[in-house]
């Protein structure tokens, strides 16, 4: 078996945020996304969507256009892409849909789909929401009045902030990179595909989100990757990464799992940034982490 996918789990500490908005229950208290476990914890989360926008956006911020977005097909369908993969990068990595009616009354639609070789769980916390609420009064118009001459009134409001380490993990198919479903006439060059990878990983490792962002700034970046270059696609890490009470991560655990699936694993990493989280000694930096993980890249893509 030849490697044909990598798959990375990471973790993110944020001491004071607010990540991802959820659906108002009350008013004048801006929630957090959170999912609810049987044992009734609420652990907030970044959905997978919010992830892959920041990841798109970040592609942009690289210097790379996107494909710029247009009316559904269908009349109420979502809007749509410019449906390029072979012109665009964001097309090619996180693929797309759209569904036409068809022409005729009774017909069977069609529908242009592409599959996203890029995979993304959500970023989720490993310790739970405890209620926390940022208080805070809007007195811009203080001293104002309305038409009606009555006092304008400062907009008093809560937001759920939450503190902790966050686990997320993404599998890239490597083998569907620039080829497959959109490239039916062709798939783009060798060069092309690892340039295009690395512009991912390169937006990944600066991981930023702008939602909640202005009072509420927070780097969700990994700050340690626990990362595999594979023979199958199977996201190993995405339970396996743990903490404990002291910050530490546990790194044994993460061995037992090379073992458990030694046979399909072409090579493999762990790395982390001493700042933020207790180490294991034979635990690699950020930097030789994500060198490492580029020469897999340029492994899997070189010349024939």
């Amino acid at each position: 078996m030849k490697p044909n996918s990598i798959t990375i789990t990471y973790l993110s500490k944020v001491s004071f945020a607010s990540l991802n908005g959820a659906d108002k229950e009350v008013d004048n208290i801006n929630p957090i996304k959170k999912i609810t476990l049987a044992n009734g914890e609420e652990l907030p989360y970044v959905s997978s969507q919010a992830l892959r926008r920041a990841l798109r956006d970040g592609l942009e911020s690289l210097g790379f256009q996107l494909s710029p977005i247009q009316e559904a097909s269908a009349k109420k369908g979502a809007p749509k892409t410019m449906i390029k993969p072979v012109e665009y990068i964001d097309d090619d990595l996180f693929g797309y849909m759209d569904a036409s009616p068809s022409k005729e009354e009774k017909g069977k639609g069609t529908s242009v789909v592409r599959t996203s070789p890029i995979r993304v769980e959500a970023l989720v916390a490993l310790t739970e929401y405890k209620g926390g609420l940022d208080y805070a009064t809007n007195f811009m118009g203080k001293g104002l009045k309305t038409e009606k001459g009555d006092d304008i009134q400062p907009n008093i409001f809560e937001t759920e902030i939450h503190s902790g380490i966050y686990r997320g993990s993404i599998l890239i198919e490597l083998d569907r990179i620039g080829s497959g479903q959109g490239f039916e006439k062709g798939e783009i060059s060798l060069e092309e595909k690892q340039k295009r990878v690395l512009a991912f990983l390169d937006t990944f490792r600066n991981l930023w989100s702008s939602g909640r962002q202005s009072r509420f700034l927070a780097d969700i970046s990994p700050k340690f990757i626990a990362a595999a270059y594979m023979k199958v696609k199977n996201p190993i890490f995405l339970e396996a990464v743990n903490v404990d009470k002291n910050g530490k991560v546990n790194v044994d655990t993460l061995e037992s799992v090379i073992t458990d699936y030694d046979k399909y694993i072409e090579s493999h990493v762990f790395a982390g940034q001493k700042a933020v989280f207790t180490l294991a000694d034979e635990t690699e930096s950020l930097k030789q982490g994500f060198e490492k993980i580029e020469s897999w890249v340029k492994d899997y893509y070189k010349e024939s």
